[in-house]
């Protein structure tokens, strides 16, 4: 440990101090004999003790003091305790070392102003992907035509999609309540309707004693739709027969937990764990043009979006059985909407 110790420059200065002073101390010793023995030149030793007890106060105070402070604050930064003591010491060890100093901050500030800059970049990113271009107020236009015509199943489906499509469009908050993605799913469920016909159904489960609090939970806009569309097109359009979906909503003391459920076709495993693998992770390959998407894209550009807004530690876990159906299950922290969080 010693002589691995020599290895820095701290503690050869600090050798040859010591070794100095010893020498001087010596010197100074022997010097002092010799002049009480001749009874001659005691200023002079006495005047040597003095000064050789101010250089070592010197070297404590200037030196050895600071020094040790430094080492203070650099084991706290490593350590992980204090960052900006590194930026505030007031001595040094050299022009070189407050040069690195400064560089070194100046890259963590970069770091910050990058990285968050990023996260935005990337969350607009995936806002913007699966906002639909459509103007609903075209819509409502047909709408009011069909009306008009005496089309009432026509006017029904358009102003679900007109509904559907303000709701995409209109509402720039990240957050929004749990009863309004509700209302968004139920317009895109009203749709699919006129397609899939009876064959398709729509549950929600919750505890109905805690309706009011479990609706004014808030989670980011469009995390439900796109999950209920993946169930039907990947699950349950390629079923014969009828094709559930189901919505189940809990919540604990600190998260909101939502299941949504369908009876389609499953995936193999292959596919279940390509998708954990990218679920696992935050990534931004799910960002290609529609012809190169697969099937689950909309699973992994919501998952990314929660753990860019919350952490890592929030998220979506998929289950699937093949020719059983797919559990996707989303947790996200309990935010409610009095609270403003």
């Amino acid at each position: 440990m010693k002589i691995q110790k020599i290895r820095y420059l701290s503690s050869r200065a600090a050798w040859m101090f010591l070794l100095l002073f010893a020498l001087l101390l010596i010197f100074l010793t022997v010097f002092t004999a010799t002049a009480v023995r001749e009874g001659r030149h005691l200023f002079f030793a006495v005047a040597g003790y003095a000064v050789l007890g101010a250089a070592a106060y010197v070297f404590y105070r200037w030196i050895y003091r600071p020094y040790l402070e430094s080492a203070k604050v650099l084991r706290l930064f490593l350590t992980g305790y204090t960052i900006d003591a590194l930026f505030d010491q007031k001595v040094l060890l050299s022009p070189e070392i407050e040069e690195m100093t400064q560089k070194v901050e100046q890259i963590m500030n970069t770091d910050e102003l990058v990285n968050a800059t990023k996260k935005q970049a990337q969350y607009l990113a995936l806002q913007n992907q699966i906002n639909p271009h459509f103007l609903y107020n075209t819509l409502e236009g047909i709408r009011g035509e069909t009306l008009n015509a005496g089309l009432e199943n026509v006017s029904k489906m358009t102003e679900a999609l007109a509904t559907f499509f303000r709701y995409t469009i209109s509402n720039v908050e990240n957050l929004v309540t749990l009863e309004e993605e509700l209302t968004n799913v139920n317009n895109y469920y009203i749709i699919q309707r006129y397609r899939f016909g009876e064959r398709l159904n729509l549950s929600v489960e919750y505890d109905p004693e805690s309706e009011r609090e479990i609706m004014s939970c808030k989670l980011p806009k469009l995390t439900l739709q796109p999950i209920v569309e993946n169930a039907i097109y990947h699950g349950i359009e390629r079923k014969i027969g009828d094709g559930n979906v189901s919505i189940k909503i809990e919540t604990t003391a600190t998260r909101l937990i939502i299941t949504i459920s369908d009876n389609g076709i499953g995936m193999t495993e292959e596919r279940l764990r390509e998708i954990d693998d990218k679920l696992s992770r935050t990534i931004l390959d799910y960002i290609k043009p529609d012809s190169e998407a697969h099937g689950g894209i909309a699973v992994v550009n919501v998952n990314n979006r929660i753990k860019l807004l919350f952490g890592e530690e929030y998220g979506i876990c998929m289950y699937s059985t093949r020719n059983v159906g797919t559990d996707v299950e989303i947790t996200l922290p309990l935010v409610k909407k009095d609270t403003g969080k």
